[in-house]
Protein backbone atom coordinates (compact mmCIF):
# COMPACT_ATOMS: atom_id res chain seq x y z
CA UNK A 1 0.00 0.00 0.00
CA UNK A 2 2.69 2.60 0.75
CA UNK A 3 4.59 3.97 -2.12
CA UNK A 4 8.23 2.78 -2.96
CA UNK A 5 10.89 3.79 -5.27
CA UNK A 6 11.63 0.32 -6.19
CA UNK A 7 10.90 -3.37 -4.58
CA UNK A 8 11.87 -4.19 -1.04
CA UNK A 9 15.01 -6.36 -0.18
CA UNK A 10 13.00 -9.56 0.91
CA UNK A 11 11.31 -9.49 -2.84
CA UNK A 12 15.05 -9.46 -5.03
CA UNK A 13 15.93 -12.34 -2.91
CA UNK A 14 12.75 -14.01 -3.11
CA UNK A 15 12.96 -13.90 -6.89
CA UNK A 16 9.37 -12.38 -6.84
CA UNK A 17 8.32 -10.75 -10.13
CA UNK A 18 4.83 -10.35 -11.60
CA UNK A 19 5.83 -8.87 -15.25
CA UNK A 20 9.47 -8.80 -15.71
CA UNK A 21 11.99 -11.74 -16.65
CA UNK A 22 12.88 -14.07 -14.31
CA UNK A 23 16.68 -13.85 -13.24
CA UNK A 24 19.83 -15.40 -11.38
CA UNK A 25 20.88 -13.49 -8.11
CA UNK A 26 24.73 -13.89 -7.53
CA UNK A 27 25.97 -12.95 -4.07
CA UNK A 28 29.29 -11.17 -4.68
CA UNK A 29 31.83 -12.80 -3.25
CA UNK A 30 36.21 -13.16 -4.02
CA UNK A 31 35.40 -16.34 -6.11
CA UNK A 32 32.70 -14.36 -8.09
CA UNK A 33 34.99 -11.39 -8.45
CA UNK A 34 37.75 -13.70 -9.63
CA UNK A 35 35.47 -15.60 -12.31
CA UNK A 36 34.31 -12.29 -13.69
CA UNK A 37 37.66 -11.10 -14.18
CA UNK A 38 38.61 -13.90 -16.87
CA UNK A 39 35.47 -12.24 -19.15
CA UNK A 40 37.58 -8.81 -19.08
CA UNK A 41 36.82 -5.52 -17.35
CA UNK A 42 33.32 -4.26 -18.10
CA UNK A 43 34.79 -1.20 -19.69
CA UNK A 44 36.95 -2.45 -22.74
CA UNK A 45 36.15 -6.38 -22.62
CA UNK A 46 35.20 -6.16 -26.01
CA UNK A 47 38.08 -7.25 -29.09
CA UNK A 48 37.68 -7.23 -32.95
CA UNK A 49 37.57 -10.96 -34.29
CA UNK A 50 39.61 -10.76 -37.44
CA UNK A 51 43.08 -10.71 -36.46
CA UNK A 52 44.71 -11.54 -39.71
CA UNK A 53 47.86 -9.79 -40.85
CA UNK A 54 47.88 -6.89 -43.25
CA UNK A 55 48.11 -8.09 -46.86
CA UNK A 56 50.13 -6.76 -49.60
CA UNK A 57 48.99 -4.11 -51.40
CA UNK A 58 47.73 -5.13 -54.74
CA UNK A 59 46.77 -2.42 -57.81
CA UNK A 60 43.03 -1.87 -58.64
CA UNK A 61 41.48 0.19 -61.46
CA UNK A 62 42.34 3.65 -61.16
CA UNK A 63 45.97 3.12 -59.80
CA UNK A 64 48.80 5.15 -61.83
CA UNK A 65 51.40 2.81 -62.60
CA UNK A 66 55.13 3.78 -62.90
CA UNK A 67 57.37 1.35 -65.24
CA UNK A 68 61.31 0.81 -65.87
CA UNK A 69 62.30 -1.40 -68.30
CA UNK A 70 66.51 -2.66 -67.43
CA UNK A 71 68.74 -4.26 -69.86
CA UNK A 72 71.92 -5.58 -69.13
CA UNK A 73 73.65 -3.70 -72.60
CA UNK A 74 73.06 -1.21 -75.25
CA UNK A 75 72.02 -2.68 -78.56
CA UNK A 76 69.04 -4.30 -77.55
CA UNK A 77 65.07 -3.35 -77.48
CA UNK A 78 64.81 -0.14 -75.66
CA UNK A 79 68.74 0.91 -75.15
CA UNK A 80 69.95 1.85 -78.74
CA UNK A 81 73.79 0.75 -79.55
CA UNK A 82 75.08 4.43 -79.47
CA UNK A 83 74.34 4.57 -75.54
CA UNK A 84 77.30 1.97 -75.39
CA UNK A 85 77.71 -0.72 -73.09
CA UNK A 86 77.36 -0.01 -69.61
CA UNK A 87 75.54 -0.81 -66.66
CA UNK A 88 72.41 0.90 -65.56
CA UNK A 89 70.73 0.97 -69.02
CA UNK A 90 67.27 1.83 -68.36
CA UNK A 91 64.09 3.34 -69.56
CA UNK A 92 61.33 4.74 -67.90
CA UNK A 93 57.65 4.80 -69.68
CA UNK A 94 55.12 7.24 -69.19
CA UNK A 95 52.74 6.85 -65.98
CA UNK A 96 49.41 5.33 -66.89
CA UNK A 97 46.23 4.39 -65.30
CA UNK A 98 45.35 0.98 -64.68
CA UNK A 99 42.31 0.96 -66.98
CA UNK A 100 38.98 -0.38 -66.25
CA UNK A 101 39.58 -4.11 -67.60
CA UNK A 102 42.24 -3.86 -65.16
CA UNK A 103 45.46 -3.97 -67.65
CA UNK A 104 48.18 -1.73 -68.41
CA UNK A 105 50.29 -1.27 -71.62
CA UNK A 106 54.00 -2.35 -71.68
CA UNK A 107 55.51 -2.01 -75.44
CA UNK A 108 56.57 -4.79 -76.92
CA UNK A 109 54.74 -6.86 -73.86
CA UNK A 110 51.10 -5.35 -74.72
CA UNK A 111 48.38 -5.34 -71.97
CA UNK A 112 49.74 -6.63 -69.02
CA UNK A 113 46.96 -7.25 -66.11
CA UNK A 114 47.73 -5.38 -63.33
CA UNK A 115 44.75 -4.90 -60.81
CA UNK A 116 44.26 -7.21 -58.12
CA UNK A 117 48.27 -8.42 -58.81
CA UNK A 118 51.09 -6.57 -56.26
CA UNK A 119 54.29 -5.22 -58.07
CA UNK A 120 56.67 -8.09 -58.35
CA UNK A 121 53.44 -10.52 -59.66
CA UNK A 122 53.73 -7.60 -62.64
CA UNK A 123 57.32 -7.85 -62.75
CA UNK A 124 57.88 -11.44 -63.18
CA UNK A 125 54.85 -11.02 -65.83
CA UNK A 126 56.94 -8.50 -67.87
CA UNK A 127 60.19 -10.37 -67.62
CA UNK A 128 58.92 -13.24 -69.15
CA UNK A 129 57.07 -11.61 -71.93
CA UNK A 130 60.25 -9.68 -73.25
CA UNK A 131 63.16 -12.78 -72.15
CA UNK A 132 63.11 -13.84 -75.94
CA UNK A 133 63.61 -9.53 -76.88
CA UNK A 134 65.18 -7.91 -74.80
CA UNK A 135 69.14 -8.36 -73.16
CA UNK A 136 67.91 -9.90 -69.44
CA UNK A 137 65.16 -7.73 -69.14
CA UNK A 138 64.81 -6.72 -65.18
CA UNK A 139 61.52 -4.34 -64.58
CA UNK A 140 60.84 -2.11 -61.56
CA UNK A 141 56.83 -1.44 -61.35
CA UNK A 142 55.95 1.23 -58.78
CA UNK A 143 52.65 2.94 -57.46
CA UNK A 144 53.19 6.46 -58.76
CA UNK A 145 49.38 7.29 -57.07
CA UNK A 146 47.26 5.24 -54.92
CA UNK A 147 43.43 5.86 -56.00
CA UNK A 148 42.36 2.10 -54.95
CA UNK A 149 43.70 0.76 -51.36
CA UNK A 150 42.47 3.27 -49.35
CA UNK A 151 40.97 2.96 -46.09
CA UNK A 152 38.17 5.56 -44.78
CA UNK A 153 38.34 7.49 -41.44
CA UNK A 154 35.11 8.56 -40.48
CA UNK A 155 33.28 10.33 -37.58
CA UNK A 156 34.65 12.36 -34.53
CA UNK A 157 38.43 12.55 -35.71
CA UNK A 158 39.98 15.86 -36.22
CA UNK A 159 40.60 15.51 -39.75
CA UNK A 160 38.04 13.24 -41.39
CA UNK A 161 39.31 11.30 -45.12
CA UNK A 162 40.16 8.46 -46.95
CA UNK A 163 44.11 7.32 -46.24
CA UNK A 164 46.52 5.78 -48.58
CA UNK A 165 47.32 2.05 -47.33
CA UNK A 166 50.57 1.84 -45.92
CA UNK A 167 52.87 -1.38 -47.53
CA UNK A 168 54.49 -1.87 -44.77
CA UNK A 169 50.97 -2.19 -42.43
CA UNK A 170 49.31 -0.17 -40.03
CA UNK A 171 47.15 -0.72 -37.29
CA UNK A 172 43.50 0.89 -35.82
CA UNK A 173 45.41 3.48 -33.70
CA UNK A 174 48.18 4.35 -36.23
CA UNK A 175 45.20 5.11 -39.03
CA UNK A 176 43.43 7.37 -36.35
CA UNK A 177 46.43 9.06 -35.55
CA UNK A 178 46.59 10.11 -39.55
CA UNK A 179 43.52 11.21 -39.43
CA UNK A 180 44.29 13.85 -36.66
CA UNK A 181 43.14 11.63 -33.35
CA UNK A 182 40.01 11.61 -31.94
CA UNK A 183 38.42 15.20 -31.34
CA UNK A 184 36.89 14.08 -27.51
CA UNK A 185 37.94 12.27 -24.70
CA UNK A 186 39.36 8.75 -25.06
CA UNK A 187 36.93 7.05 -22.01
CA UNK A 188 33.95 8.41 -24.03
CA UNK A 189 35.19 7.35 -27.53
CA UNK A 190 33.99 3.73 -29.62
CA UNK A 191 35.34 2.56 -32.89
CA UNK A 192 33.70 0.72 -35.08
CA UNK A 193 35.07 -1.22 -38.36
CA UNK A 194 33.51 -2.45 -40.99
CA UNK A 195 35.69 -4.98 -43.05
CA UNK A 196 33.65 -6.98 -46.10
CA UNK A 197 30.11 -5.94 -44.86
CA UNK A 198 31.30 -7.26 -41.06
CA UNK A 199 31.09 -4.61 -38.20
CA UNK A 200 32.79 -5.11 -34.66
CA UNK A 201 32.59 -1.98 -32.35
CA UNK A 202 35.31 -2.01 -29.19
CA UNK A 203 35.66 0.99 -27.27
CA UNK A 204 38.96 2.81 -27.44
CA UNK A 205 40.36 2.06 -24.59
CA UNK A 206 40.28 -1.41 -25.33
CA UNK A 207 42.43 -0.41 -28.51
CA UNK A 208 45.36 1.23 -25.98
CA UNK A 209 44.88 -0.68 -22.84
CA UNK A 210 44.77 -4.06 -24.90
CA UNK A 211 46.94 -3.71 -27.80
CA UNK A 212 45.97 -7.31 -28.85
CA UNK A 213 43.11 -5.53 -30.03
CA UNK A 214 44.79 -3.22 -32.01
CA UNK A 215 44.85 -5.39 -34.99
CA UNK A 216 46.08 -4.58 -38.80
CA UNK A 217 44.23 -2.06 -41.15
CA UNK A 218 43.05 -3.86 -44.26
CA UNK A 219 42.52 -2.08 -47.71
CA UNK A 220 39.06 -1.13 -47.97
CA UNK A 221 38.38 -1.31 -44.43
CA UNK A 222 35.90 1.78 -42.79
CA UNK A 223 37.13 2.74 -39.48
CA UNK A 224 34.19 5.30 -37.66
CA UNK A 225 34.86 6.80 -34.82
CA UNK A 226 31.97 8.25 -32.32
CA UNK A 227 31.37 9.49 -28.75
CA UNK A 228 29.66 7.60 -26.46
CA UNK A 229 29.73 8.35 -22.59
CA UNK A 230 29.62 5.25 -20.85
CA UNK A 231 27.11 5.29 -18.10
CA UNK A 232 25.14 3.85 -15.24
CA UNK A 233 21.32 4.41 -13.54
CA UNK A 234 21.12 3.99 -9.89
CA UNK A 235 17.54 4.21 -8.07
CA UNK A 236 16.51 3.68 -5.13
CA UNK A 237 17.77 5.09 -1.70
CA UNK A 238 20.81 6.58 -2.79
CA UNK A 239 21.28 9.80 -2.20
CA UNK A 240 20.62 11.18 -5.95
CA UNK A 241 19.13 8.62 -8.50
CA UNK A 242 19.17 9.19 -12.30
CA UNK A 243 21.64 8.29 -14.99
CA UNK A 244 25.12 8.61 -14.57
CA UNK A 245 27.91 9.04 -16.53
CA UNK A 246 31.60 7.11 -15.89
CA UNK A 247 33.87 9.98 -16.77
CA UNK A 248 36.97 7.46 -17.01
CA UNK A 249 37.97 3.93 -18.59
CA UNK A 250 36.22 2.39 -15.96
CA UNK A 251 34.46 2.38 -12.58
CA UNK A 252 33.74 -0.27 -9.45
CA UNK A 253 30.70 -0.70 -8.04
CA UNK A 254 31.99 1.59 -4.66
CA UNK A 255 32.77 4.19 -6.96
CA UNK A 256 29.51 3.92 -8.63
CA UNK A 257 27.71 4.11 -5.64
CA UNK A 258 29.83 7.76 -4.40
CA UNK A 259 28.78 9.51 -7.91
CA UNK A 260 24.94 8.40 -6.65
CA UNK A 261 25.33 10.36 -3.46
CA UNK A 262 25.77 6.60 -0.98
CA UNK A 263 23.16 5.24 0.85
CA UNK A 264 20.62 7.61 2.88
CA UNK A 265 21.33 6.73 6.20
CA UNK A 266 17.54 6.72 6.89
CA UNK A 267 16.10 5.25 4.12
CA UNK A 268 18.27 2.37 2.72
CA UNK A 269 19.27 -1.37 3.49
CA UNK A 270 22.82 -1.67 3.61
CA UNK A 271 22.59 -5.44 2.75
CA UNK A 272 20.36 -4.73 0.12
CA UNK A 273 22.26 -3.17 -2.48
CA UNK A 274 22.10 -4.59 -6.04
CA UNK A 275 23.51 -4.05 -9.72
CA UNK A 276 21.23 -5.41 -12.58
CA UNK A 277 22.93 -6.75 -16.05
CA UNK A 278 22.74 -9.17 -18.41
CA UNK A 279 25.41 -11.49 -18.61
CA UNK A 280 26.78 -14.49 -21.06
CA UNK A 281 24.88 -17.15 -20.85
CA UNK A 282 28.89 -19.53 -20.18
CA UNK A 283 29.57 -17.05 -17.32
CA UNK A 284 26.13 -17.38 -15.65
CA UNK A 285 26.68 -20.94 -15.75
CA UNK A 286 29.74 -20.69 -14.32
CA UNK A 287 27.91 -18.53 -11.91
CA UNK A 288 25.58 -21.21 -10.52
CA UNK A 289 22.70 -20.11 -12.14
CA UNK A 290 20.39 -22.70 -13.96
CA UNK A 291 20.42 -21.56 -17.13
CA UNK A 292 17.43 -23.91 -18.33
CA UNK A 293 14.51 -21.78 -17.42
CA UNK A 294 16.23 -18.95 -20.03
CA UNK A 295 16.18 -18.41 -23.51
CA UNK A 296 19.13 -16.62 -25.69
CA UNK A 297 22.27 -16.12 -25.53
CA UNK A 298 22.24 -13.34 -22.51
CA UNK A 299 20.91 -14.60 -19.19
CA UNK A 300 19.25 -11.40 -16.73
CA UNK A 301 21.92 -11.67 -13.39
CA UNK A 302 21.75 -9.07 -10.72
CA UNK A 303 24.41 -9.39 -7.95
CA UNK A 304 24.00 -8.39 -4.21
CA UNK A 305 26.47 -7.19 -2.00
CA UNK A 306 25.94 -6.45 2.00
CA UNK A 307 27.33 -3.27 3.13
CA UNK A 308 26.76 -4.27 6.29
CA UNK A 309 29.33 -6.47 6.38
CA UNK A 310 32.55 -4.43 6.36
CA UNK A 311 34.38 -6.94 3.89
CA UNK A 312 31.55 -5.68 1.71
CA UNK A 313 33.45 -2.47 0.66
CA UNK A 314 36.42 -4.23 -0.56
CA UNK A 315 34.14 -6.32 -3.13
CA UNK A 316 32.18 -3.52 -4.04
CA UNK A 317 35.85 -1.74 -5.10
CA UNK A 318 36.63 -4.91 -7.08
CA UNK A 319 33.11 -5.22 -8.86
CA UNK A 320 33.53 -3.14 -12.58
CA UNK A 321 30.77 -1.62 -13.76
CA UNK A 322 29.46 -1.70 -16.76
CA UNK A 323 27.44 0.46 -20.03
CA UNK A 324 24.65 0.59 -18.57
CA UNK A 325 24.23 -1.43 -15.37
CA UNK A 326 21.54 -0.55 -13.30
CA UNK A 327 22.59 -0.14 -9.90
CA UNK A 328 19.70 -0.36 -7.33
CA UNK A 329 19.68 0.03 -3.57
CA UNK A 330 16.55 -1.37 -1.51
CA UNK A 331 14.59 0.52 0.86
CA UNK A 332 14.88 -0.96 4.59
CA UNK A 333 12.12 -3.24 6.46
CA UNK A 334 11.75 -0.32 8.51
CA UNK A 335 11.11 2.71 5.99
CA UNK A 336 7.10 0.88 4.99
CA UNK A 337 6.48 0.94 9.01
CA UNK A 338 7.91 4.49 9.23
CA UNK A 339 5.91 5.71 6.21
CA UNK A 340 2.39 4.16 7.47
CA UNK A 341 2.49 5.49 11.02
CA UNK A 342 3.40 8.64 8.79
CA UNK A 343 0.27 7.69 6.66
CA UNK A 344 -1.94 7.05 10.62
CA UNK A 345 -0.59 10.22 11.60
CA UNK A 346 -1.90 12.25 8.84
CA UNK A 347 -5.42 10.40 8.61
CA UNK A 348 -5.85 11.12 12.52
CA UNK A 349 -4.41 14.77 11.85
CA UNK A 350 -6.61 15.40 9.71
CA UNK A 351 -9.89 13.72 11.52
CA UNK A 352 -8.38 15.58 14.73
CA UNK A 353 -8.72 18.96 12.57
CA UNK A 354 -12.38 18.65 10.99
CA UNK A 355 -13.03 17.64 14.74
CA UNK A 356 -11.96 20.91 15.82
CA UNK A 357 -13.13 23.32 12.83
CA UNK A 358 -16.43 22.08 13.72
CA UNK A 359 -16.75 22.39 16.74
CA UNK A 360 -14.90 26.00 16.66
CA UNK A 361 -17.61 26.59 13.94
CA UNK A 362 -20.30 25.04 16.97
CA UNK A 363 -19.01 27.85 19.47
CA UNK A 364 -18.57 30.53 16.94
CA UNK A 365 -22.52 30.26 16.07
CA UNK A 366 -23.43 29.90 20.38
CA UNK A 367 -20.91 32.95 20.49
CA UNK A 368 -23.29 35.11 17.60
CA UNK A 369 -26.22 34.01 18.86
CA UNK A 370 -25.42 35.61 22.12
Amino acid sequence: MMPSSGPEDHLVKGHTTQAGPDYGLVKLTPTVLDLLKEYGPGAISAAFPDRRPAPSIKFGVGDVVAVTIFEAAAGGLFIPAEAGTRSGNFVSLPNQNIDSAGYISVPYAGAVKAAGRTPSEIQQDIVKTLADRAIEPQVVVSLATQNTSLVSVLGEVNTPSRLASNAAGERILDVISRAGGPKGQGYETWVTLERAGKRATVPFGALVYQPANNIWVHPGDTIYVYREPQIFLAFGASGSQGQFTFDMWKINMAQAMAKAGGLLDTQAEPAGVYVYRREPRELAERLGIDCSKFVGALVPVVYNVDFRDPGGFFLASKFDMRDKDVLFAANAATVDTAKFLEFVRVVIGTANDTIVAADNAQTLKIDLRQ
